[in-house]
């Protein structure tokens, strides 16, 4: 009787580990059988999503000729390829750094901030500073109820959020469109450029995007001029859920989020926004605490209506319009502007949606099947009342699957760049 064949190239990546799964030294305790099978199969196996190829982006691309390539190929990231890199040259010659939604968006009000109040770069008469007084400074204060507020104008007594024109003023300025990306690369440096050799293992790229943070990681070969993959939090999570039915994956996924100890963070640790607060906030605080997105909260603050990701951003610079009649955008405003939008254009995305939820006595491979088929990056634990208390990302995941072993990493982050003077993150 023939095997049935893999479903698809990730379930073969699932047949190799169930392979080396079952010749793995007895004594070796679940993780480290684990460890050990990921540890024997390089990353140049890793398959790349069909049809499809690594997008760059020109060095001397502007901001928004990038904002358009990204939101076109509907991807968040991309590497930036230096257009004044000689054609034979290598790719650690070639590329200089990766750009993201996320980069952009904070840099652009990191500069307006920056002109506003005089510091470098912003002299009268500067593209900048031009924009800035269309568009009037923003910043955070607290009022004395509590709430925090987006202020315009740092001298003003009155408190008056970021109008829903703000974004569509910035996207049309000469500035927005002039500024060069390789400008930028390295000002808000979100994901550093740190690429996996072909020769490197699972373990090591699954390490990296856990316990090291990385979003994405480019593939390379040693002496090679070109990416020849890219691998995301999100390609992993797919591979596993195709890996569901396997013994070795069965062994691990049918436990429940509380036996992994998910969720990680401690309710009154979760980085929230409430609806009526401004949407500007919900970014900030992504960038001030490190996290790829937040719950929106309802007036009671118990229970989510909503989430905002990094990648939301993108409806800041690609769809301003949608906020003209908004005298302010709360991030609710967002929310319903974003959707209607979406409905209009016929778009699919996570944000249609009512919020993903589970508890702590689901599965692990119940929550891996929920993120691949929603296509999101987080799922929200509720309590019996329906109350939220805590968060599971796709690193979260990844991180229960390997652990890290005694001086595995050596010099491997030997010669890698270290961020730039004038970074801001």
């Amino acid at each position: 009787m023939e095997m049935e064949s893999p479903r698809s190239p990730e379930a073969e990546i699932g047949h190799r580990v169930e392979d080396l799964w079952e010749v793995a030294e007895p004594q070796l305790s679940p993780s480290e059988k684990l460890n050990s099978c990921f540890e024997d199969i390089a990353v140049a196996s890793f398959p790349r999503p069909l049809g499809s190829q690594v997008i760059e982006i020109p060095s001397n691309a502007s901001l928004a000729d990038t904002v358009e390539i990204l939101s076109k190929n509907k991807i968040l990231s991309a590497p930036i390829r230096n257009v004044d890199a000689p054609e034979d040259a290598s790719w650690i010659d070639k590329y200089i750094g990766i750009v993201e939604f996320a980069g952009i968006a904070m840099w652009l009000l990191y500069q307006s901030e920056a002109a506003a109040n005089g510091t470098a770069g912003s002299a009268v008469g500067s593209p900048v500073a031009n924009l800035v007084s269309r568009l009037g400074s923003f910043t955070f204060r607290r009022t004395s109820s509590g709430r925090v507020e987006t202020t315009t104008d740092p001298e003003s007594d009155e408190t008056t959020s970021v109008g829903g024109s703000f974004f569509e003023t910035l996207t049309s300025s000469e500035f927005y469109k002039n500024t060069k990306v390789g400008d930028i690369s390295g000002s808000f440096r979100w994901a550093p450029f740190l690429a996996l050799q072909t020769s490197d293992t699972f373990l090591t790229m699954l390490l990296l995007l856990s316990k090291y943070r990385m979003k994405s990681l480019p593939v390379v070969d040693i002496g090679g001029d070109k990416i020849e993959n890219i691998i995301t939090q999100s390609s992993v999570v797919h591979m596993l859920a195709e890996c569901v039915g396997l013994p070795w994956f069965e062994s691990w996924g049918t436990k429940k989020l509380s036996e992994l100890g998910l969720p990680l963070m401690k309710p009154c640790k979760l980085v929230k926004v409430n609806e009526d607060q401004p949407v500007l906030k919900a970014f900030q605080l992504m960038r001030e605490k490190g996290v790829g997105g937040l719950p929106v909260m309802d007036t009671s603050g118990t229970k989510a209506i909503g989430n905002i990701s990094i990648r939301d951003v993108q409806y800041l610079l690609t769809a301003p319009n949608i906020y003209k009649d908004y005298r302010t955008i709360t991030a609710k405003d967002f929310l319903t502007a974003v959707r209607q939008h979406l409905k209009e254009q016929h778009e699919a995305s996570p944000l249609l949606g009512s919020v993903i939820t589970c508890r702590r006595d689901d599965e692990v491979k119940d929550i891996i099947l929920k993120l691949d088929s929603e296509k999101i990056h987080r799922i929200y634990v509720i309590d019996d009342k329906g109350n939220t208390e805590g968060v599971i990302t796709l690193r979260d995941i990844i991180s229960k699957l390997v652990h890290e072993p005694r001086h595995y990493f050596g010099d491997f982050f030997d010669g890698v760049v270290p961020l730039p003077p004038n970074s801001t993150v």
